[in-house]
């Protein structure tokens, strides 16, 4: 009834479409990587992929490609480049060394001084070729947005593929190489990434009832941490990776619980006489946020992990749920109900100001990018279930499109 493995997926890679545009697009030539011409992936096509998809960056293909060892053809590039108006030239190298591994190497170019402002090399087998490109990507973005890294990370998602097939899924961050983590004939929901990227927490329902697991995706060795009477729900990873926050109805209502991640130690965490469910943590590992109903309607609320009254966030709309907190713990986004419609938003927590970061109708599962920079969530296109994400400024919108009905979806951390 169900696989807890992790088999090469017979699912297509995500198509991305882009709907909106970025403001203040840095200027950038790429050129392809010298050697690579066999190597199994194009790394420069993926570098100019996420630099584009993050709205930040007008990539260009070079007028004229330099060769290794020839100065010549390099000042003619960087002469190109300049007449293409870019601030940046980059090139690189791929050669496969005896024992199967690329060794690839990137160099970055200031056009306005001809100088080497950046090089960096990245040993990789060849089925890491693409994550090494994503690496390249990171330097690239955070040089010249002063932002976080993000691309060499990871997405999980379920995608249901008929009316009892369901598959949990793991990809890199803009879709490409899908492998299958779990799956089903009951649904599956609530994945969430531990903070070191080497685990997965979800609900599953292949007991016919809602179990919390924690899985290990290398070997595909999973632990059911809470199976109580009654729902078992909404699972989140302390920090630290030690601890989860839970949704438990085993006392009556639905409330949060702290427990283990060997399924030990479990205490109760909020008592209130409303639903308590959805929780995260900050990032620093002092609140929990969660969704409770507790003053009537659905409201995002924190609570001190420490100890204490928890207190209201959210106050522009009269339903607001499934809270997710950016990395630097400024931000909150969630979804809102307005009009009838469930739109994504985001709340600078420091004035309680909230920003609609989508125009879709059916929005849910928020989550952050690793650099707070991006949200991935789900929505509804067709009646059918996708994956989208926006800038936390709402400039760019993207969407990721697959087989199935594609839903709850988490952002994983940047792997190193």
């Amino acid at each position: 009834m169900c696989a807890a493995v992790l088999p090469t997926a017979a699912l297509a890679d995500l198509r991305i479409e882009i709907t909106g545009v970025g403001a203040n697009q840095t200027p950038i030539v790429i050129c392809p990587f010298m050697g690579g011409e066999d190597a199994p992936e194009n790394v420069a096509d993926v570098v100019g992929a996420d630099l584009t998809r993050s709205g930040s960056f007008r990539v260009m293909a070079p007028k004229s490609v330099p060769t290794l060892g020839n100065d010549e053809s390099l000042r003619t590039a960087l002469a190109d480049a300049a007449a293409a108006g870019a601030v940046a030239l980059v090139v690189g190298t791929a050669n496969v060394l005896a024992n199967g591994t690329w060794d690839l190497r990137m160099s970055v170019y200031e056009i306005s001084t001809g100088e080497v402002v950046d090089s960096h090399g990245i040993a990789a087998q060849p089925d890491q070729l693409r994550m090494a490109a994503h690496r390249f990507a990171d330097r690239l973005y955070t040089r010249y947005t002063g932002e976080g890294p993000m691309f060499a990370s990871r997405l999980a998602y379920v995608a249901q593929l008929g009316r009892r097939h369901y598959e949990l899924i793991i990809t890199e961050c803009d879709g490409a190489n899908p492998r299958t983590a779990l799956r089903s004939t009951e649904p599956i929901i609530s994945p969430a990434w531990s903070p070191e990227g080497a685990r997965i927490a979800y609900v599953s329902f292949e007991h016919k009832k809602p179990v919390v697991y924690v899985h290990e995706l290398a070997t595909g060795v999973r632990r059911a941490v809470a199976n109580f009477p009654g729902n078992n729900s909404a699972p989140a990873f302390s920090p630290d990776g030690r601890q989860l926050a839970i949704a438990l109805s085993r006392d009556g209502l639905t409330q949060i619980y702290l427990i283990n991640v060997d399924g030990g130690n479990l205490r109760r965490f909020t008592r209130s006489y409303g639903i308590d469910t959805e929780p995260t943590f900050s990032a620093d590992g002092k609140w929990i946020y969660f969704t409770s109903d507790r003053g009537g309607t659905p409201q995002i609320y924190r609570q001190p992990v420490a100890g204490g009254a928890a207190e209201r966030i959210t106050f522009g709309s009269n339903y607001a749920i499934s809270p997710a907190v950016s990395p630097d713990g400024k931000r909150i986004a969630y979804v809102s109900r307005l009009e009838g419609r469930f739109r994504l938003a985001v709340m600078d927590l420091s004035n309680a100001q909230d920003l609609l970061v989508t125009h879709t109708e059916r929005d849910e599962s928020p989550a952050f990018a690793p650099n707070g920079r991006f949200l991935v969530y789900a929505t509804e296109e067709n009646g059918r279930g996708v994956l989208g994400t926006c800038s936390a400024d709402a400039r760019l919108t993207t969407r990721l499109v697959g087989d199935g009905d594609i839903r709850e979806p988490a952002w994983g951390p940047v792997i190193y």
